[in-house]
């Protein structure tokens, strides 16, 4: 019940991560905005100093989005002693992310008086210079009411210093005002003041603060108000009262050097008063700190409760993490708490969902079909689901359900898309009421099985047929993603939803453990029908004989699509090399059909091997162990194997097997016992075939050898193995179930 729980907490927090994601877009995108607030500002202002003589103004510095300090302490003071505006020397906001200026929006409102903000560094983080220039104005400006004039500079460098110091210059120059009053974020001198958290100096940009201050200082500035520094400091340089100020928010320690105050400017005439205002917030030193502290996290709690949100989910997901990883006791055995053996004689429902099937040729087809009837043999029902093909459109009596196609696909149409938003596809299996669902895809069909088992919640299975990687030419995506990217991550992230996995060799199970595929597997070949291979009419293999092979001709056989993923080219050039070497006559069969047919045809005649190989097309399932009889050796050197299915057939035949080493190969074959696996070499490659046409003793070893090892893989094995497989897998579903 805990572990139910902690889930949907999981799920909860991940929820959280997403809503607080879209609005923090919303925010940005789709709130409607506060545009060139400045200009009203300024225009309240105005109409208070034309009818004052004398006025006041408060100047707070680094507010930093402060609830605790400035919204709490200081705009309540500065509403109630009357003051007649307020200008932020810079650094309101805490960053420049567009909640932080809806927040300083929120808490300017409170004021009862006009405002003004000059462009500090935290206005422009985080792209915050567009923002500012769209909800306040422009980054350096200046204005004039009355007898006064008020000048803001762009301190970050964001505006070029070069076009501010021509700028101010100008500016300065009409000026006919007695009162000047300068606003930059930096200050010109420095304090020798630092604070704990003061780390650098934060002044002016060293390659013009002395061009500046001269300027200011030429033209009789009166006061410069800077902020950065979360201190107080006042100095003269030529008659010009330079003002450091920043203790309206942020985290300040409350110590002599740096404490929590705003400045009050009092003007009357031509004469100008500037005072510090510290703030009393709290007596003791130790009760200040700590006071401090609180302010400055509940100011975070407060203003960015959104990241703060956002910190929770993330670290409450840590921490199921951690529990889940570190915490709680993982069993990766199996559970024995249910006696499965006892459970291995009781039929099963099993549906099987595969995207291609007879009368389609293929390895995954013939797999499939063969499975169906083994485990048919061990008293299990089973309904397949398949896509329709032209004239198949099997009903359930016949354990084949076929889901309308909504499009053929490749060159020849040869598979077929089919509908998995067909509603009937779902009636029919949940009506089927099966037990287990066998996937033999990681996409389409396949993903449709994965989902009605979860709805069902039944385990499922999936058999790993195909290296996806071989088939990116298929995708129209970029090659190099698909095949180093997506196919590796579908297959990982596939199969590990599900309960268990079938392989058929070691080297596929090696590479699933690479990949970082975490479930149960089982290692099984498919299996072969060996009693079709002793049971050939003598008569229809004489007749192929007759017509397919000429007096004294040795004939060689390769079963094969013909696509790329095949290899066929290098098979192609091994023939041509084995041409040059062995001057008896042999002929190559090539039996299979495939987009890439025209194309090797034309190949084959380029290189004048007609009178070589033949490409026979596709032959009835049923006439591919006649094939292996005729044949002496088998050919193969596709290398996105998975299982060389057709090199067990071929085996069962009494034909040694020469390939191309791989996956799907390598468990197979054994060099100098039922054939040859060589590397990546066409000379090499040849040069086996050569060496067992020419060495008749070696040749009927390893043809012994091949039907020794075809044994091993008979259909009633395979079919006993996988449904033992199937209890084991329901089992320990129904375990973890009753865990729950």
């Amino acid at each position: 019940m805990v572990r139910k729980y902690a889930r949907w907490l999981y799920r909860a927090c991940f929820t959280v991560i997403i809503l607080l994601v879209f609005y923090k877009v919303y925010l940005n995108f789709f709130e409607k905005d506060f545009i060139a607030e400045h200009a009203v500002q300024v225009e309240q202002i105005e109409s208070i100093l034309n009818s004052k003589d004398e006025f006041r103004f408060a100047v707070v510095g680094n507010i930093s989005n402060s609830v605790g300090i400035f919204e709490r302490k200081i705009i309540p003071l500065l509403n109630e002693q009357g003051y007649d505006f307020v200008i932020s020397a810079g650094n309101a906001v805490s960053t420049g992310g567009e909640d932080k200026y809806r927040a300083i929006y929120r808490t300017l409102s409170r004021l009862n008086m006009p405002y003004l903000l000059t462009f500090g560094p935290q206005e422009e983080s985080r792209l915050g210079g567009f923002r500012f220039y769209d909800h306040f104005g422009p980054l350096h400006f200046s204005f004039k009411s009355g007898n006064n004039r008020f000048l803001f500079i762009d301190s970050t460098g964001t505006t070029d210093f070069s076009w501010q110091y021509r700028w101010l210059k100008d500016e300065l120059t009409s000026s006919q005002e007695d009162n000047l009053f300068l606003f930059s974020a930096h200050p010109f001198y420095s304090s020798g003041k630092k604070s704990v958290f003061d780390l650098s100096e934060n002044t002016f940009e060293k390659s013009y603060q002395r061009r500046f201050s001269s300027l200011i200082e030429e033209f009789g500035v009166d006061v410069v108000f800077s902020s950065i520094s979360p201190v107080f400091d006042k100095q003269i340089h030529s008659d010009t009262t330079f003002i450091t100020t920043g203790g309206a928010g942020g985290f300040v320690i409350n110590d002599e050097k740096s404490h929590y105050h705003f400045v009050s400017v009092t003007v009357k005439d031509s004469r100008i008063e500037v005072l510090e205002r510290p703030l009393e917030v709290g007596q003791h030193p130790i009760l200040r700190t700590v006071e401090s502290a609180w302010f400055f996290l509940h100011s975070l709690f407060y203003v960015g409760y959104l990241n703060f949100l956002l910190l929770v989910s993330i670290f409450v997901v840590i921490a199921y993490w951690l529990h889940e990883r570190v915490l709680s006791d993982r069993d990766y055995y199996p559970s024995y708490d249910i006696d499965w053996e006892c459970r291995s004689n009781k039929p099963l429902r099993i549906v099987h969902f595969t995207n291609n099937y007879l009368p389609f040729i293929g390895g995954v087809p013939l797999s499939v079909e063969r499975l169906r009837n083994g485990l048919n043999k061990l008293g299990h029902q089973i309904l397949i689901v398949a896509p329709s093909y032209p004239g198949k459109m099997d009903n359930d009596d016949n354990g084949i359900f076929r889901v309308s196609s909504l499009i053929p696909f490749g060159r020849h149409s040869e598979f077929r898309v089919a509908n998995i938003l067909s509603l009937k596809l779902y009636r029919e299996v949940i009506r089927f009421k099966p037990d287990i669902i066998h996937v033999h895809h990681p996409f389409w069909l396949g993903r449709a099985g994965l989902y009605l088992a979860k709805f069902l919640k039944i385990p499922v299975v999936y058999t790993y047929h195909t290296r996806l990687e071989h088939y990116a030419h298929y995708v129209p995506l970029p090659s190099s993603v698909f095949r180093n990217l997506i196919a590796h991550s579908l297959i990982r992230r596939f199969a590990n939803q599900c309960d268990g996995v079938i392989v058929p060799t070691e080297c596929a199970q090696e590479y699933l453990r690479t990949i970082g595929v975490k479930r149960r597997i089982l290692v099984q070949p498919t299996g072969i029908d060996i009693a079709q291979t002793s049971d050939l009419s003598v008569h229809k293999l004489d007749d192929l004989k007759r017509k397919y092979t000429e007096p004294n001709e040795r004939i060689l056989i390769s079963i094969s699509r013909l696509s790329r993923e095949k290899n066929i080219d290098f098979l192609l050039a091994g023939v041509e090399l084995l041409k040059s070497k062995y001057k008896q006559p042999f002929h190559l069969l090539v039996i299979g059909d495939g987009p890439d047919k025209q194309r090797i045809q034309s190949e084959i005649s380029r290189k004048k091997l007609q009178s070589h190989i033949s490409l026979m097309g596709s032959v009835n399932p049923e006439d591919i162990p006649l094939f292996c009889q005729l044949g002496e050796i088998f050919l193969f050197a596709s290398m996105s194997e998975t299982q060389g299915m057709v090199i067990l057939e071929a085996m069962a035949g009494g034909m040694p097997v020469v390939a191309v080493r791989s996956s799907g190969i390598d468990d197979i074959v054994e060099n100098g016992k039922n054939g040859y696996k060589t590397i990546y070499d066409v000379d090499l490659w040849s040069d086996r075939v050569y060496q067992l046409l020419t060495n008749q003793e070696l040749l009927e070893t390893t043809s012994f050898g091949a039907t020794i090892t075809a044994r091993k893989y008979s259909i009633e094995h395979f079919s006993q193995n996988i449904s033992r497989f199937y209890t084991a897998i329901q089992s320990n579903h129904l375990s973890k179930s009753s865990r729950q």
